[in-house]
């Protein structure tokens, strides 16, 4: 089984800056997708973004686009979501997921096998 460890959260402003990687023990090139989705108090686990490890596409859910960027390290095994203009509405645990599996879209909770424990990102007004 894979494991997946997430770091890098954090209590922040409004508008300031956050980087949460998630590094995984697959063997390199053995995953086809690792997404970030996130978890407010209360709510529903939701997509945030993102990354196709052939050919490094990138998807963002319509909250964070313009603000997130989603990227890969292969030599490191590790993906990156970096925060920018955060908002309070972006306090939430964040998870990362990764696939084995090559699909059309990567948008829901069931694209994928395993999954990390979580890093909470607090954004105060």
């Amino acid at each position: 089984q894979v494991q997946l460890v997430e770091s890098g959260g954090g209590l922040v402003q409004a508008g300031a800056s956050l980087n949460v990687t998630c590094t995984s023990s697959a063997r390199p090139f053995s995953t086809a997708a690792t997404g970030w989705f996130r978890q407010a108090s209360g709510k529903e686990r939701e997509f945030v973004a993102v990354f196709r490890w052939r050919g490094a596409a990138t998807y963002y859910a319509d909250s964070v686009k313009g603000r997130f960027t989603i990227s890969g390290d292969n030599a490191k095994n590790t993906v990156y979501l970096q925060m920018n203009s955060l908002k309070p509405e972006d306090s939430a645990v964040y998870f990362c997921g990764a696939s084995t599996f090559y699909r059309s879209s990567y948008y829901q909770i069931n694209d994928y096998e395993d999954w990390g424990q979580g890093t909470q990102v607090i954004v105060s007004s």
